[in-house]
């Protein structure tokens, strides 16, 4: 710990070759730290309050309430309260809260080079990228938590190697579940029926491997959803796509969008592919020194980042996630360097 401690202090103090944004999926959202930087960090107050204004219309189409407001004020709702309030409300609150870290990093400093997308991420990864403006990227998170609820089933993260972990799914013999993320090369992600799933859970603690099911009420990076898959991808089809404005890597396809590429097949394909994290971990960190900060509310994907790049490649960072980030303001090219959104044509579909 010690070794990454003095490369994130010589790179936040110094400007590396690379900023990344990682932007993350469900199962690391959490109310309170957003609630906490909004109280004792003015530029993300300020982010919070912007974002959440941006998609108000969005959210009234939905039968979402306005967010920013509670948020905000004394007696803010929490991650459980949010998931059981209207279809979408934990989503929108997600996507929002990952664009306002995006956006009080560019304003002090921190805007980035490259961004990454994991899971239900790729959402905010293209908002921020200008492939979708915010108001479409809102509403493709709300779509995508209708479609969700087809989804039955359940995940469950294990502290084992994509290797150990499929060992374990044929020694129970649960044809049924899939590793469905590789977050880094000692953790992953299984998703598939709660019936088998609690089964294997108890196999893996019985092997005194660590076990713990993630609070999603569904399944998803699994072959079965092709249904709820194909629906959602032809739901978010006439959000217009836009050319982005920086590179936008995909823990699904295992590398960046490319120009002509389906963006919205790809957010689709989130239901069925599995995500495998370290390999984009290992393009984005080329070249090096790079800096990874992690837009969300938790530090999962810090961890994550930590378990499988050397330090020696990379720094990474948790703003809201850890104690100790400083929001001062960096001098350099850096500086507000939030870009406005492109006009730029749609992009083609690819055949």
């Amino acid at each position: 710990m010690e070794e990454w401690d003095s490369v994130h202090q010589d790179l936040l103090g110094n400007p590396p070759r690379t900023v990344v944004h990682l932007f993350p999926g469900q199962g690391d959202f959490s109310v309170s730290p957003l609630v906490r930087a909004a109280r004792t960090v003015p530029g993300m107050r300020a982010a919070v309050a912007e974002v959440f204004a941006e998609v108000g219309d969005v959210a009234a189409e939905f039968g979402i309430p306005p967010l920013a407001g509670p948020l905000l004020g004394d007696t803010p709702p929490s991650g459980r309260e949010l998931a059981h309030g209207p279809v979408g409300a934990a989503q929108l609150a997600l996507f929002c809260s990952s664009l306002a870290v995006h956006r009080a990093l560019c304003d002090i400093g921190r805007a980035p080079d490259r961004v990454v997308g994991v899971s239900f991420g790729e959402i905010a990864a293209l908002t921020a990228a200008g492939v979708f403006d915010i108001p479409g990227g809102a509403r493709i998170a709300c779509l995508l938590a209708r479609y969700l609820r087809q989804c039955e089933g359940g995940m469950t993260l294990l502290g084992v190697g994509e290797a150990r972990a499929n060992a374990l799914l044929r020694e129970a013999g649960s044809a049924a579940l899939v590793v469905a993320c590789v977050n880094d090369p000692g953790e992953t992600v299984l998703s598939g029926p709660l019936s088998e799933m609690a089964a294997v859970e108890e196999r893996a603690r019985r092997q005194g491997l660590s076990v713990t099911r993630l609070r999603l009420p569904f399944s998803s990076h699994h072959p079965s959803l092709k249904g709820p898959s194909d629906a959602f991808a032809a739901a978010i089809r006439h959000v217009p796509a836009r050319r982005g404005r920086l590179p936008v890597h995909s823990a699904v396809r295992g590398g960046p969008y490319r120009p002509g590429d389906d963006v919205h097949r790809g957010l689709a394909d989130c239901l069925v592919r599995p995500a495998r994290l370290p390999e984009v971990l290992y393009q984005v960190t080329t070249p090096s020194p790079a800096l990874l900060l992690e837009a969300g509310t938790g530090r999962a994907l810090t961890r994550n980042v930590r378990r499988t790049v050397p330090p020696s490649a990379a720094g990474a960072r948790a703003p809201l996630g850890e104690p100790g980030f400083s929001w001062a303001q960096r001098g350099g090219s850096r500086r507000g360097a939030r870009p406005a959104s492109p006009a730029l044509p749609p992009t083609e579909p690819s055949r």
